[in-house]
């Protein structure tokens, strides 16, 4: 397939470049040590918000006996488990995918999970909810249903993956804001505060225009160059403008440049507490919203990611991709035995692919910097989201490209397609967009006669989904609310 970010690099030197060269399949793979070194970068930046946004949302929160999480520890956790998976990742899975903490799971179990039990409680479910996972793909059914996918819906969600990355970049750095509740309009969402203002904004807005006009080039080092510049930038802006806010961190240079670590969340959790808590139909619940969430967030994402990088073969698999989805499965474990939620493959990844990485080199870079993170969090994470966020917003660019290959006269895939694009940015979810394309698919399919085209995989996925997007009317029915 060809990958549109391509266009945005020069062509590879076609020699061995050694062991390294040969291991990864660097050369192979049409990228260089340089490319993969830049991507490693870029995808730190992008998703290193994770330092810092995933211990609030976990700390935030008490569980059934009142007890907190310590930040400090989380930020410990959090960084470990995304140095040690993304790494394993880069070289047992060979593709440049990093792996953190999920947001939307972690805030499912700070919220919805903990306040039913104890944290080492809640977190031994993300334990068993990982080994789950890796059971599934140890028997080949997740594979299996990777494989299940139609062409057409798989290009849909990478489309969608580009527009909702996008939207989390427009989102994180506030070019696009909620509008509060109680201004009684139907309009979700507005640009700003119904105008652009501050400093942070024009940092983005800048941002943005820059790394376009460094990819229209095809600059080498465009949206790393981007991220380091706007960067520069903010951190001059903010020490002579008067700045309210810019989000979760605040380019300034820190008081302090090494922080110690503090391990003490590990091996905190218990794997069969939650019986204990609360009834076995809750826990079960429980676990099968965590296992569906995880499981097609993370399909969507390597599917999106590595077909932006042009990685997938002629029948559009991806590569090695037994291996990836154990290492995913079992940084799942991981995140939970550390205390820190569920770890899972990053959509952000596509930023380093948008710079040029294609193999799990760019993972060795990212853990790396992730590991450092553990002692130089303080000057790793003065990265604004302003600053960051353009890169985000280029790169659903580039993913936006693969639309073409969609046949939209076919409205048996088109309209599924469709649904998987628009239902991923609109609902924040790439398993909504999922389960609406998959259901979508198998109901047009049925109602046109072409039932037995259909995967009976898909229709088992399908007739999951429905539980899932119905999992609130269920529990009243059992009496769980």
């Amino acid at each position: 397939m060809q990958n549109s970010a391509t266009n945005t690099v020069d062509a590879p030197p076609a020699r061995d470049g050694g062991p390294l060269d040969r291991f990864f399949r660097i050369t192979e793979r049409g990228s260089t040590i340089g490319r993969e070194v830049r991507g490693g970068f870029a995808t730190f930046f992008t998703m290193a918000y994770i330092l810092v946004l995933n211990p609030i949302i976990l700390s935030g929160a008490k569980d059934k006996f009142g007890d907190q999480l310590d930040a400090g520890q989380l930020v410990t956790a959090t960084a470990l488990v995304a140095a040690v998976m993304t790494i394993i990742m880069g070289v047992g899975g060979n593709l440049p995918l990093a792996l953190a903490a999920g947001l939307g799971i972690n805030a499912v179990v700070a919220f919805q999970v903990a306040p039913l039990m104890a944290w080492d409680d809640a977190m031994g479910l993300i334990v068993l909810e990982g080994l789950l996972i890796c059971v599934l793909v140890v028997t080949g059914l997740r594979e299996a249903v990777m494989h299940a996918i139609p062409q057409p819906l798989k290009q849909a969600i990478s489309v969608g993956i580009g527009l909702f990355i996008a939207f989390i970049g427009f989102v994180d750095a506030g070019f696009v804001t909620r509008i509060p509740d109680v201004a009684n309009t139907t309009v979700p969402v507005q640009l700003g505060i119904g105008r652009l203002t501050g400093w942070p904004m024009l940092v983005f807005c800048l941002g943005v225009l820059l790394t376009i006009v460094l990819l229209a080039r095809k600059v080498r080092g465009a949206i790393l160059i981007s991220i380091v510049v706007m960067t520069v930038v903010a951190v001059i802006v903010n020490a002579f403008a008067d700045i309210k806010s810019w989000g979760l961190t605040t380019p300034s240079l820190p008081d302090e440049v090494f922080a110690a670590p503090d391990f003490g969340l590990l091996g905190n959790f218990d794997l069969f507490g939650a019986f204990g808590q609360v009834s076995v139909l809750t826990v079960v619940l429980i676990v099968f919203t965590l296992i569906l969430s995880d499981f097609f967030d993370t399909m969507g994402t390597v599917v999106g990611v590595t077909a932006e990088a042009g990685l997938l073969d002629e029948r559009g698999q991806v590569p090695g991709l037994g291996r990836v989805l154990l290492i995913d499965g079992a940084a799942a474990v991981a995140g939970g035995a550390s205390s820190s939620s569920s770890a899972t493959t990053y959509i952000e990844s596509a930023a380093g692919v948008g710079e040029g990485a294609r193999t799990g080199f760019a993972n060795i870079i990212t853990g790396g910097v992730f590991a450092l993170a553990l002692f130089l969090a303080p000057l790793l994470t003065i990265v604004p989201m302003q600053a960051a966020a353009p890169a985000l917003v280029a790169v659903g660019f580039l993913m936006m490209t693969q639309v073409k290959h969609i046949e939209w006269d076919r409205y048996e895939v088109a309209v599924p397609a469709f649904l998987t694009i628009v239902v991923m940015p609109f609902t924040y979810s790439i398993t909504n967009g999922i389960g609406a394309g998959f259901i979508a698919y198998v109901v047009i399919k049925a109602c046109l006669g072409k039932a037995r085209e259909v995967h009976w995989l898909l229709w088992g996925t399908a007739a999951l989904f429905l539980v899932y997007f119905a999992i609130d009317p269920v529990e009243q029915l059992l009496g769980m609310k």
